[in-house]
């Protein structure tokens, strides 16, 4: 019988991870399932351009496995259930494993703001994105007298970027990145300028240290009784995990990332691997790694190595688990790269302007690229699945 490798989630590094595994397993002893609930691959670091009304276009997840043997599955997770092997689906269907690698990533938090869930827009899923993108169309149409007001609530990457991105996309806006604190605070001194010096170029207003205690349709109230009026408000204050995980009885950390070991194996339960958002994940630095694009990649090869090793009866290898810093787009011609020290701590060095969009801009290609091909560069051998009782249960190498 085969050992079934089920696979939760299609973004970044589950698509990376179901990907090379089908590659490098021999399909005469394993065979992997891809469960995701759209049917396109969704390019998570470019959704803030999709809302601003650029051409972003979704290549099919059909398209990103075939030919690797993979079979995927168009349905989302409703529960897992460790203790059988086995998941629930939206379908009404049920999938059995022996190995499940769970990368349901994260979505948009709401902090327990009344009013953000059911008012405000976010860019956290290509739905999502769209609907704001419809909203924005309807701002701009013909007859309004004054220049329509969008507000971007949350400092952090997502919230700079998309603020810069539709100030410069759609000048007939009115932008204004709310923060809860200085602007760019964790940047570098000089980063710190030349983000608000970008701001200040494409009209971006920033209220910093506010504090936003409730989302209405038409306006955000602050603390101390400050009313901020909004055509649209964007929330983008944060991300959470879903609660499946935790629901289940898999043993996670206070944000509900599924807690792990070196090799991304969830403590609690040895057949489970969680990578990207999903996981809780110690980096080399002793720091558990940021939600991102780049911690998707490093837990992704950390988790599809171990696997590979553990079915066939060979040394686990251990790969980086790092850190190195923040890319954050500044519309589509400016970009802050700004490196961090080995505590995560802002180095003095940035590089910005064009040279850091263009290599913004190469990430993100490079990143569908490898997603759009998980087979290129590696070995043709398929390698065949050791027997049970060969089977390492943990030796990782030093």
């Amino acid at each position: 019988m085969k050992h079934r490798i089920v696979v939760l989630g299609a973004g970044y590094a589950g698509a990376y991870v179901a990907g090379n595994l089908a590659r490098r397993l021999s399909p005469a002893d394993a065979g992997i399932t891809v469960v995701n609930a759209e049917p396109d691959f969704v390019e998570r670091l470019r959704l803030h351009q999709l809302a601003a009304g650029r051409r972003v276009e979704a290549r099919t997840l059909a398209g990103v496995f075939a030919g690797t043997g993979v079979h995927l599955r168009l349905a989302r997770v409703t529960a897992v259930d460790p203790g059988s092997r086995a998941v629930a689906l939206s379908d009404g269907g049920e999938l059995g494993y022996d190995t499940l690698v769970y990368a349901l990533g994260s979505r948009v938090a709401d902090g327990g703001v009344p009013g953000a869930a059911e008012h405000a827009f976010h860019v956290t899923s290509r739905p999502a994105a769209l609907r704001l993108r419809e909203r924005l169309d309807r701002l701009e149409g013909p007859g309004r007298p004054d220049a329509a007001r969008v507000l971007v609530v949350g400092d952090g990457l997502t919230g700079i970027e998309t603020a810069t991105e539709l100030a410069e996309s759609r000048p007939g806006l009115s932008v204004t990145l709310v923060a809860r604190g200085e602007l760019g605070a964790a940047l570098s001194p000089g980063a710190r300028g030349h983000l608000r010096r970008a701001c200040d170029r494409l009209g971006v207003t920033v209220l910093e240290h506010t504090t936003v205690e409730a989302v209405e349709a038409a306006r955000v109230l602050c603390a101390g009784g400050t009313a901020l009026a909004s055509d649209a408000t964007v929330w983008a204050a944060g991300f959470a995990v879903d609660p499946l995980a935790a629901a289940g009885g898999l043993e996670v950390a206070a944000n509900g990332q599924i807690l792990v070991d070196r090799t991304m194996r969830a403590l609690s339960h040895p057949d489970v691997y969680a990578v990207g958002d999903s996981a809780h994940a110690i980096g080399d630095n002793g720091l558990p790694l940021p939600m991102s694009c780049a911690s998707a990649g490093f837990t992704g090869l950390q988790a599809t190595s171990a696997i590979m090793a553990r079915l066939t009866g060979r040394e686990v290898p251990v790969n980086k688990l790092v850190y190195v810093g923040n890319h954050i787009s500044l519309g589509r011609r400016d970009a802050i790269l700004q490196p961090v020290d080995g505590e995560a701590r802002a180095k003095r060095a940035y590089v910005g302007g064009r040279k850091a969009a263009r290599v913004k801009a190469g990430i993100l290609t490079m990143s569908l690229w490898s997603i759009a091909h998980p087979t290129f560069g590696l070995p043709r051998r398929r390698r065949r699945l050791a027997a049970a009782k060969d089977v390492p249960s943990g030796r990782v190498a030093a």
